[in-house]
C-alpha cells in the first residue's frame, strides 16, 4: 500500500517516521490519534517485525519434546513471515535468506510437529533450520533430505510468489517493460510447483529464488547481465518441467 511516511500526533504534536516504526501510535505519548503529513505517498510493504528463535532453542535445551519445540517454531515464525514485505518507502528490497529460511522452518516444523515418526535426517534438518534461520542461514541444497524436498519447494514457491507480488506493485510505480515478460513466465513455473505440492528438485527451487534476485539486481543496478541471467534460468526451468 502507499502511505505517507511522516506522521504527526494530534495529542502532543510529536512527529515520527511510519517507515521506521510501522505504527500509527505516537512514540512520545502513546496516543493513537495521528495523521500523515507528507504530500507524497510511497509504496510500503516492509515490516519492522524481526525473527528471534531463541525461545524455541531454549525450550529444546530445557528438555521439551521435539513436537513441542516444533510447535513453538511455527508460532514464532508465523508473525514474521506474515508481515514481511519487500518495498521499503518506495525502495525495492532483496528476497533475503532470513525470510526464506523462516518460511521453510515453518513448513518443516509443522510436519515434524504432526508426524507419528521423525527420522534422524529429518530431525537433524529441522534442528539445523532452528539454529540458523533467524541469522539468515539456509541449509545447502545437498543437505535437504529427500523426504523434505517438497517442504523446501513449497516454502520457496511461497516466498518467490510473495516477492513477485510486491515486485509487480513496485513496477506499477517504476515501470520497466523488459521485466513484465519474465515475471509472467515465473508465475507459470510457480503454478506448476504449487500444483505439485512443492515436489520438485531442490535445484529447481533454488533457480526460482535466483530469478527474482536477478530481476532485483537488474532493476536496482541497471545490470542487463542480471536480466539475461533471469531469462536463462527461466529457459532452463522450462526445459526441465
Amino acid at each position: 500500500m502507499k502511505v505517507r511516511g511522516t506522521r504527526e500526533c494530534q495529542s502532543c504534536g510529536e512527529r515520527w517516521s511510519y517507515y521506521e516504526t510501522g505504527s500509527v501510535e505516537c512514540p512520545n505519548c502513546g496516543s493513537m490519534r495521528s495523521v500523515g503529513v507528507d504530500d507524497d505517498r510511497k509504496l510500503h510493504t516492509a515490516s519492522t517485525a524481526t525473527l528471534d528463535l531463541t525461545p524455541a532453542r531454549n525450550a529444546l535445551e530445557d528438555g521439551e519434546t521435539l513436537r513441542e519445540v516444533a510447535e513453538r517454531a511455527v508460532s514464532e515464525t508465523r508473525p514474521f513471515t506474515r508481515q514481511h514485505g519487500f518495498v521499503d518507502a518506495g525502495e525495492l528490497q532483496p528476497l533475503d535468506d532470513t525470510y526464506l529460511a523462516a518460511l521453510e522452518l515453518q513448513v518443516v516444523a509443522d510436519i515434524v510437529g504432526r508426524a507419528a515418526r521423525v527420522t534422524d535426517d529429518e530431525e537433524f534438518y529441522f534442528l539445523s533450520l532452528l539454529r540458523g534461520a533467524d541469522h539468515g542461514e539456509r541449509p545447502a541444497v545437498d543437505d535437504v533430505p529427500d523426504s523434505l524436498r517438497d517442504s523446501r519447494g513449497l516454502a520457496y514457491a511461497k516466498a518467490v510468489d510473495a516477492y513477485r507480488s510486491d515486485l509487480r506493485a513496485y513496477l506499477d510505480a517504476e515501470p520497466d517493460p523488459l521485466v513484465r515478460e519474465p515475471l509472467g513466465t515465473l508465475g507459470e513455473h510457480l503454478k506448476r510447483v504449487q500444483a505439485l505440492q512443492g515436489d520438485v528438485p531442490t535445484t529447481e527451487s533454488e533457480q526460482l529464488v535466483g530469478v527474482v534476485r536477478d530481476l532485483e539486481q537488474y532493476l536496482l543496478a541497471d545490470d542487463e547481465s542480471a536480466l539475461a541471467s533471469a531469462r536463462d534460468r527461466l529457459d532452463r526451468l522450462g526445459r526441465t518441467s
